[in-house]
């Protein structure tokens, strides 16, 4: 009884040691292959990118998270959303994505959650 005592008490010390070694940064999801454009959410409430580009017509775009608070991404022309995308990413490593339909053009990325006003970016569509 006390040798299995002490061997479950050294698996679960292992354990331990083996969980606080590892990274506390999430590893953002893989997004699927058909993404046309990746935009990602970073700290300091911005776009890793400042501008984008893409080609015209059906654009797949995935979004992810590298941020610790949630963001959402609009399509905006003028003062005007484009389509009905908008997806939303809650927490670190969280992926999203959608299709638009979008003709060539200039185009901002937003983010619609409130105080986000000032995270946005360019897209041009060829």
């Amino acid at each position: 009884m006390i040798r299995f005592a002490k061997n479950s008490l050294a698996v679960v010390a292992v354990a331990v040691a083996l969980s606080a070694c590892s990274s506390s940064t999430a590893t953002p999801e893989t997004l699927p292959a058909t993404v046309d454009l990746e935009v990602r959410a970073v700290s300091g409430l911005r776009f890793d990118k400042s501008a984008y580009d893409a080609t015209a017509g059906d654009i797949e775009i995935g979004y992810v998270n590298e941020d610790t608070i949630t963001h959402t991404l609009v399509v905006i022309e003028g003062d005007t959303k484009v389509g009905t995308l908008e997806l939303q990413v809650n927490k670190r490593g969280d992926t999203d994505f959608g299709s638009i339909n979008l003709p060539a053009g200039n185009y901002v990325l937003l983010c619609t959650v409130p105080g986000h006003q000032n995270m946005k970016a360019d897209l041009t569509i060829k």
